[in-house]
């Protein structure tokens, strides 16, 4: 195949010699798969995808693609909604190969590649009967999901994914290598932690681990969509006072033996003693009558795969998120009816309440800002066939905009979608954006790594 004629022979010539990874251009065994991302709505074509083994090969694709004036784009676990981890006519920095995992029990740390997803890492951690805060489906990479945050089961007993972040090793657009710490490169390491990859290509992450598992107590359960409303009410309840070895996300769903029935849901995990888990799940179904129950003791390995088979790879996605302050009878009014008329049996309203750790930092002590009580709500319209896209696309932003008089102005940037305005994005910051650009001017101040989130430079 030849060579995009974007691309300059030389170079190419000299980025092969001594790629520990791949280099993949169109037309290549491997590259349609390679550029294809979690979420089917993204069909982009990249002028060549380099498929890094370690941080030299990050520099060398990177240097390569300043030198050659390609849009660059960084790919890590791909999951993310809005699909920027693939560009058109572009360099793909694939760190996916990147799975080095080094677990220290005694210390209890761990080291991950950028390449790992959250199923990988916790079948490590959890062989030494430690675990850390992530992500909800297993196929999620731990790159983007810390970079923005991280929700997830435990966060009210650990606090947020960055929370429990330790170092990060960085390949920077000058092509030097960093490590950012609280010891080292400090304010950097603040604005990785909830900042997205706006100031260099994060190629491992250290994290604190806890004793955890192997099994905790939860699972699935679900209730009559008549009873939405109880169900809402429980987590706003439990919002009011909260239990930190808690967590339960609420979902409006569609049954899952495929006959479409719609069903109020909820997923919940309990991290504590066996007595204390019995007793928070006692609440859970005393909500109402369930349809479906499936609380108790599991592995915590099988709680963060149990949504994998709602968020198949390739199936089409379009995500609204907002914060609201209260979940208030009006908010659970409008979450009730716009669920009646999803128009897709795989589509979902998701509502979450961080809570306990995650909220007991100052929105400054990290560029995470929202440390306030309150609920996400994402409308998570998903569907299979491309003549349904208009329809679902608009029942999504239809939810947003009912909800958006009772929403704040943030939202939380690992769910927003590729269609954000600057605004919005800049509110996703809260009062951190000045700082964060402050950040962006020192370390990319071009604004080469532009496909993300973005905090453009002050001057753009």
């Amino acid at each position: 195949m030849p060579v995009d004629s974007r691309l300059n022979e030389a170079s190419l010539a000299a980025l092969r010699d001594g790629f520990c990874g791949s280099l993949l251009l169109p037309g290549d065994d491997g590259f349609d798969g390679a550029r294809r991302v979690h979420n089917g709505m993204i069909d982009r074509h990249p002028a060549i995808i380099a498929r890094c083994q370690g941080s030299a090969d990050v520099a060398d694709a990177l240097a390569f693609g300043l030198a050659n004036d390609l849009e660059i784009a960084v790919r890590g676990g791909g999951h993310n909604v809005a699909g920027r981890a693939v560009c058109d006519n572009g360099l793909v920095i694939d760190l996916s190969a990147m799975k080095g995992i080094w677990v220290d029990p005694a210390r209890r740390r761990v080291r991950a590649e950028a390449g790992v997803n959250w199923g990988e890492f916790n079948r490590a951690t959890q062989l030494h009967g430690l675990a850390t805060t992530g992500g909800a489906v297993s196929s999620t990479g731990i790159a983007g999901l810390t970079l923005g945050g991280g929700f997830g089961y435990l966060m009210g007993k650990f606090g947020l994914t960055i929370d429990n972040l330790v170092s990060v090793d960085l390949v920077m657009v000058d092509g030097s290598l960093l490590t950012a710490s609280e010891d080292e490169n400090a304010e950097l390491f603040w604005g990785l932690r909830g900042g997205g990859g706006n100031f260099g290509i994060a190629t491992s992450f250290e994290y604190a681990l806890h004793p955890l598992g192997p099994e905790v107590h939860g699972g699935l359960i679900a209730f009559s969509y008549g009873d939405a409303k109880k169900t809402l009410g429980y987590l706003r309840d439990a919002a009011n006072d909260p239990d930190d070895e808690m967590t339960a996300i609420c979902s409006m769903t569609h049954a899952p033996d495929g006959s479409g029935t719609k069903l109020a849901a909820m997923l919940a995990c309990h991290c504590g003693s066996a007595g204390r888990a019995g007793k928070g799940l006692d609440k859970v179904r005393a909500v109402a009558p369930p349809v479906i129950d499936q609380l108790g003791a599991i592995a915590y390995n099988r709680i963060n795969q149990l949504l994998d088979d709602s968020f198949p790879k390739l199936a089409l996605n379009y995500w609204k998120p907002c914060f609201v302050n209260e979940l208030s009878d009006e908010v659970m009014d409008i979450l009730i009816e716009q669920f009646s008329v999803c128009p897709s049996q795989m589509s979902k309203l998701i509502v979450e309440a961080p809570h306990g750790e995650a909220l007991r930092r100052e929105p400054s002590a990290t560029a995470f800002a929202h440390r306030s009580p309150g609920f996400s709500v994402l409308a998570l319209a998903q569907w299979s066939s491309p003549e349904e896209t208009e329809a679902n696309v608009a029942w999504a932003r239809e939810t947003f905009e009912r909800l958006r008089p009772h929403a704040s102005p943030g939202a939380y940037s690992n769910y927003m979608g590729n269609d954000e305005d600057a605004g919005r994005v800049a509110a996703a910051m809260g009062g951190n954006f000045a700082r964060l650009q402050a950040l962006k001017d020192r370390y990319d101040p071009g604004n080469v790594l532009h496909l993300n989130q973005n905090i453009p430079p002050s001057d753009g």
